[in-house]
């Protein structure tokens, strides 16, 4: 009785008794990601997501595939909907050489709400030039800028293009102006011109290197002198991973702010590593970072110019653990 549907303690006990018999089963929990299950042996490997009662089988044994799948059916009372084609939002397209991930209706939807539909598109997400700050007339209708903004943060899933244009309109939800949401319909504009627009995703003969690209601006918010990291991460030509976020604490220098965003991106390289090694996936290399300010690769491998780097917190040091452990290559 404690486990009735509906309420706050089922969706954990239902989590519990799924993962319980795919244990039993000889599946194995991913320590990235607890929602990953992974059963591997000589004869093949399966790959199991779950998103609360909604799951993702795939494997390379279609043999072994069917067994689970009878020993799954036998246990729960569960729906074979085929191969996978529209999953929490992201549409799936087999290609002739691979598979494309887009979010084509929800972007749809998102137009929809917003009334941009029939809008006349622009050719980027944001004008290059402009800051947004706190300062202008507020806007009158806050709920529907920050559930505008919302959305888009679920459709960069698919889109790194306006990944940094979100990230700016985003750091006005608590008190939005007019100009911020004019920005919002630039962004809405831009993806009513490239719907579509989503990943590709390419098998490879060899195991791919991880490779990530990290890059930072200095001081660019006009209200907090605080900078801005980027980065996207490939597993040889897919593209994998990637983020915009401003930094936490205002750094003194261009190297510094380099340094912080390094930091965040091999944060991100470390967990993609233990996620391939969950999925039985090897690497033939170390990862790779690569930055384009020479002072901060060169404070990432040795306590160079200490009185200027002095400051910096201690966590971001991890970095440079992670380079003389040989873990990382910048």
């Amino acid at each position: 009785m404690k486990a009735l549907y509906g309420l706050k303690q089922a969706p954990r006990a239902w989590f519990q008794r799924f993962s319980s018999f795919l244990l039993t089963l000889g599946f194995s929990c991913s320590r990235a990601d607890t929602s990953l299950f992974v059963f591997h042996q000589q004869s093949g490997i399966i790959y199991l997501l779950l998103y609360v009662d909604d799951i993702i089988i795939t494997g390379n044994n279609s043999s072994l595939l069917d067994s689970f799948t009878h020993k799954l059916h036998s246990e729960f009372a569960t729906k074979d909907l085929g191969s996978l084609s529209y999953f929490l939002g992201l549409e799936a397209s087999p290609t002739p050489d691979g598979l494309f991930l887009s979010q084509l209706k929800y972007a749809r939807d998102i137009l929809t709400r917003a009334q941009l539909l029939d809008s006349k598109p622009v050719h980027t997400p944001m004008i290059v030039s402009q800051h947004l700050s706190a300062d202008g007339p507020p806007f009158l209708d806050p709920t529907l800028y920050r559930s505008l903004v919302g959305a888009l943060q679920y459709l960069t899933i698919t889109r790194l293009d306006i990944a940094h244009a979100v990230n700016s309109v985003s750091q006005f939800l608590h008190a939005p102006t007019a100009n911020h949401f004019l920005a919002v319909k630039r962004i809405l504009r831009y993806v009513k011109g490239t719907l579509h627009f989503g990943l590709t995703f390419r098998p490879s003969a060899a195991p791919g290197t991880l490779v990530a690209y990290s890059n930072a601006d200095w001081a660019g918010c006009p209200d907090t002198r605080r900078s801005t990291s980027g980065y996207s991460i490939y597993l040889g030509d897919n593209l994998v991973s990637w983020s915009a976020k401003k930094q936490p604490t205002v750094s003194r220098s261009s190297c510094e702010s380099e340094y912080r965003a390094l930091a965040m991106t091999a944060a991100e390289l470390l967990w993609l590593t233990h996620l391939l090694q969950d999925l039985k996936v090897p690497l033939p290399q170390q990862p790779l970072l690569l930055c384009d300010n020479k002072s901060a690769i060169l404070l990432s491998s040795n306590p160079v110019s200490h009185k200027w780097a002095k400051h910096v917190e201690l966590d971001y040091h991890f970095l440079r653990e992670l380079v003389v452990a040989s873990k990382l290559r910048t």
